[in-house]
């Protein structure tokens, strides 16, 4: 595998290789911090003495901030300049990670979490939109694409490795360790991204759209985190929860009325890229909230040891390493709409099999079997989906598209933390049980059934093209 994909970057050229290799570190160095702090959330919460709800804000703050703020960066790097931003963004990023590996007070860890996400914000879709419009729509661009989703799969799956090792020694090295890789990549992006004229896109920034969707966000997070301490009909639940669809309604309108807003909403008038984000939200949403149960199941209630508890997700991490670069091809060949069908068929049944969860659990019938069901889940999906979202899209609106699919994952996965987290603090108290772990579990399945039949509608939409329209919708 890794020959095949070293040969293709050396028959580019050599700015494309070095531009794609740059860009691939990047999303490398995400999906390690993701993955990495997520091994070492038991060993944070003991050692900061967080609650069960406060803890989830480690991780939520990280996508909120993220994910809040992805539409801007998106836009910012169409008018400002890609390389510009990414270059800045990635040196905020370094220096975030540092003070998160030093602080001790947890509001202040999650503040430094949240100060990383933003810097993602801008560094992703820049990305991103930089090899959407490096390399040309179709089979290049498509393996250029899966290249960089085998990257993401390829640090995901090393950051529970080495989460595993490091939160044995201690977790602070767990926050630490993206900073060389960050301030490496920062150097070689200075040396390798093409200095020329971008095109970029007309329009200044839309401050206010970007206040009322980051706002919107952080609110029905926290409201969902604390509606059952405060009661799911409480005046302040309800109140909070009209208050996020005031400010929806409101951005809503803001965009429309804009002639340079933060959302074109005309690009939601595409099937397929409602579908895709959509699609996203749900993997990404359902998998985090996983994660997160998993990580307190097998810890916390197990009693296993954080490398044991990486071991476990590694067949999922490693499937996704080695055939992710494949997919590109695939998507060629079948299109994107049916690796997605299949990839939701994959996710809901991985989730099924962890439905299984009890004090002895099996690696042979339920962890390995899951983990392999997930990692078939995100080798088909993460891929298609990306390739899906920014296809028939025009250059001047890629990090659009790019900021739009990649909240769409960010913010999912808060939503659904927020959640499942309350599933499993329901109960009162911060005593896990195998009933409230199930229960969380059956959150992830259920959002998986929704995205299978969603991502089914996309199979019948592309049955409708007419032939002579088929490679307009060949992404369907």
């Amino acid at each position: 595998m890794r020959g095949h994909v070293l040969f293709w970057l050396m028959s580019s050229s050599s700015s494309r290789w070095g531009a794609l290799a740059v860009l691939c570190a990047v999303i490398f160095l995400d999906a390690l911090d993701v993955s990495m702090v997520g091994v070492a959330l038991p060993a944070i919460q003991h050692d900061l003495g967080l609650s069960t709800s406060s803890l989830q804000w480690v991780v939520s703050g990280y996508v909120l901030g993220y994910g809040g703020l992805l539409l801007l960066g998106g836009r910012t790097a169409d008018l400002l300049g890609r390389r510009r931003v990414f270059l800045v963004a990635l040196g905020v990023f370094a220096v975030a990670s540092l003070l998160g590996g030093v602080v001790d007070d947890g509001g202040l860890l999650i503040a430094a979490r949240f100060v990383k996400g933003v810097a993602a914000a801008f560094t992703a879709p820049a990305a991103l939109s930089i090899i959407t419009t490096t390399f040309p729509e179709g089979p290049e661009r498509n393996k250029a694409l899966s290249v960089f989703t085998a990257s993401g799969a390829s640090g995901y799956s090393l950051g529970l490795v080495l989460s595993g090792l490091l939160t044995e020694i201690g977790w602070r090295w767990t926050l630490l360790m993206p900073v060389p890789v960050a301030v490496i990549a920062l150097v070689a992006a200075l040396g390798v991204l093409p200095r020329g004229r971008e095109e970029r896109a007309e329009g200044g920034h839309d401050l206010v759209g970007a206040v009322l969707i980051s706002a919107s966000m952080l609110l029905l997070v926290f409201t969902v985190v604390q509606a059952p301490e405060a009661g799911w009909v409480s005046v302040r639940t309800i109140g909070s929860l009209a208050a996020v669809a005031a400010m929806l309604a409101l951005f809503v309108f803001v965009e429309s009325r804009l002639r340079h807003p933060l959302v074109r909403l005309g690009i939601l008038r595409s099937g397929h890229i409602v579908r895709a984000n959509l699609g996203l939200v749900i993997l990404m949403g359902s998998y985090v909230a996983f994660q997160f149960v998993a990580m307190q199941y097998f810890q916390n209630l197990l009693g296993w040891s954080a490398l044991a508890t990486a071991m476990a997700f590694l067949p999922a991490g490693v499937l996704v390493a080695v055939t992710s670069t494949k997919m590109g091809d695939f998507a060629d060949r079948f299109g994107t709409g049916k690796l997605i069908v299949i990839g939701a068929a994959a996710l809901a049944g991985g989730y099924a099999v962890f439905l299984g969860i009890d004090r002895t659990p099996s690696l042979g019938v339920m962890v390995i079997p899951g983990m392999i069901l997930l990692g078939i889940a995100f080798a088909l999906s993460f891929p298609a989906l990306n390739i899906q979202a920014t296809n028939g899209v025009h250059d001047d609106e890629q990090g659009l598209a790019s900021g739009l699919l990649n909240t769409s994952g960010q913010v999912g996965g808060a939503i659904v933390l927020a959640v499942v987290t309350a599933v499993l603090t329901s109960g009162g108290g911060e005593t896990l049980s195998i009933g409230s772990l199930r229960a969380a579990i059956v959150v992830s399945l259920v959002l998986a059934l929704v995205g299978l039949a969603i991502s089914a509608t996309g199979l019948r939409a592309r049955k409708a093209v007419p032939a002579e329209d088929v490679q307009v919708y060949e992404t369907v």
